[in-house]
C-alpha cells in the first residue's frame, strides 16, 4: 500500500451498509473502529467490484479511512447535526499513525491525504470538488487549505508516541 486517504462520511455517528462497503476503516463518535466490507489488500490492484471504492480515481494502493460524520454539513459556520467530535478525530488520527506503521509507508502529504487534497491534485478524476475534509469541528480555526497539513502534524506526533 502507498497511501491513505481520508474522509468523512457526510453521515450519522454509525457506518450504513454503503459506507462499510466503500472504506477499509471508518471511526465513531466516540473513537469506536469499524472495519469495512474489504481488506486493505483488496486495494492493491483494484478491478472489478472487489475493493473499498473510496477514492474515484485513486483506489489502486490507497487504504480508505472515515470519520462517520458530518451529515448536513453546509460550511465552517453550519457543520450539521453530526459533526466530527474530538474524541473521533484523535482516535482517527491514531489509527492513521497505526496503518502508516503497520504497513511501512512513510509519512508525507502523498502518503497521507484528504479527499478534498487527492481530488486538488488530481482535477481529472471523478475526487475533484469533494469536501472532505476542509472543515474540522473540533479545531475551527483550521483553514480549508491547511486541513491536511495540520492532520499530518496530529498523525506525526502519534507516530513518535506509539
Amino acid at each position: 500500500m502507498k497511501r491513505i486517504i481520508l474522509h468523512w462520511t457526510a453521515g450519522k455517528y454509525q457506518p450504513n451498509q454503503c459506507d462499510l462497503e466503500h472504506y477499509h476503516y471508518l471511526v465513531g463518535a466516540e473513537g469506536e473502529i469499524y472495519e469495512g466490507k474489504f481488506k486493505v489488500e483488496d486495494n492493491e490492484v483494484c478491478r472489478g467490484n472487489s475493493y473499498a471504492m473510496h477514492t474515484g480515481g485513486g483506489n489502486t494502493g490507497s487504504i480508505g479511512v472515515s470519520m462517520c460524520a458530518m451529515l448536513g454539513f453546509k460550511n465552517e459556520h453550519n457543520a450539521g447535526d453530526y459533526p466530527i467530535t474530538p474524541v473521533q478525530f484523535e482516535r482517527t488520527m491514531k489509527l492513521c499513525a497505526e496503518l502508516l506503521k503497520k504497513y511501512g509507508i512513510p509519512l508525507g502529504a502523498d502518503t497521507l491525504m484528504t479527499h478534498y487534497e487527492f481530488g486538488q491534485v488530481h482535477p481529472k478524476t471523478t475526487s475533484f470538488g469533494k469536501i472532505d475534509i476542509v472543515f474540522i469541528p473540533p479545531y475551527p480555526w483550521v483553514k480549508k487549505d491547511e486541513a491536511g497539513s495540520f492532520i499530518r502534524s496530529k498523525v506525526r506526533w502519534y507516530l513518535e508516541n506509539l
